[in-house]
Formats: structure tokens, sequence, C-alpha cells
């Protein structure tokens, strides 16, 4: 298959040593030089009935730590990502400490374009989640 070809098609990801899908979805869907990385969770890899952290620090730190397993499990970090989405359960209690939090994580330089939706449930009783877009240079 040309590489032209190879990238025209969809990569499918599940990621080893992420956390366990709370659904029936895949960590990562890489289409061309673009990486959706489904919305994580702030549960625990490899212990997927452990209880969730209490309290919106501790939940976001969780998420961002599963959201690093995805992006190096595909061979990539922060400086990839390039959009985010991010969706809260208690928007007007959470969201400033979130973003503390969140942006933590990137050069202040370099934060993605990002969307912060109040919603009013997640899986598992959480208070955040997290999904990605990254960007991959592919190989000339």
């Amino acid at each position: 298959m040309s590489a032209n070809i190879a990238q025209s098609v969809p990569q499918f990801h599940m990621v080893p040593n992420a956390p366990e899908p709370v659904a029936t979805f895949s960590h990562a869907v890489e289409a061309g030089n673009f990486i959706h990385v489904t919305g994580q969770m702030p549960t625990y890899p490899g212990e997927p009935e452990r209880p969730i952290p209490s309290g919106i620090e501790a939940q976001t730190h969780r998420v961002m730590a599963n959201l690093q397993v995805v992006l190096a499990g595909l061979g990539l970090d922060w400086s990839n990502v390039v959009r985010a989405g991010a969706y809260l359960t208690d928007f007007e209690e959470d969201y400033a400490r979130f973003n503390q939090i969140y942006s933590s994580y990137f050069p202040a330089d370099r934060l993605p374009a990002r969307t912060c939706i109040g919603v009013t449930a997640l899986a598992r009783g959480a208070r955040v989640e997290v999904d990605l877009v990254a960007f991959r240079r592919l190989p000339r």
C-alpha cells in the first residue's frame, strides 16, 4: 500500500496501559495528520472498578494523566495537541480551578484551541471529561 493511500485510511487505536473505556469506543482515531483522542474520564488505568477521585482538582489531574498515557502510547505529547474539548458538570463552581490545572499542562505560548461546556452529567459520576485533537507531521 502506498504511503498516500495508507495515510487516507483511518486507524483506530487502543493504547496499552490506558484506562479501559467506559463505553464502546477506541482511545483514538487517526485520520491523516490528525488524531482524535476520545474524552478521558478520571478513572485509573488497570483499575476500572476503583472509585474516581473526589473534587475537581484531583479529577482534572487524573483526566490529564489519562490523556498523557494515550498521547504517549501514540508517540505524541502535549506539544502535538491543537484542540481540546472540556466538559464540566458544575461549571460555575469548577471552571476557574479547572482552568488553572488544565493550563499548567501546556506552555503559555502554545495553548490549544478549546471549548469548555457545562453538562448535566458525565459517566461514572465524573465532574470533568476532556477530549483532544492532536496533529502529527507525517514523514515525506
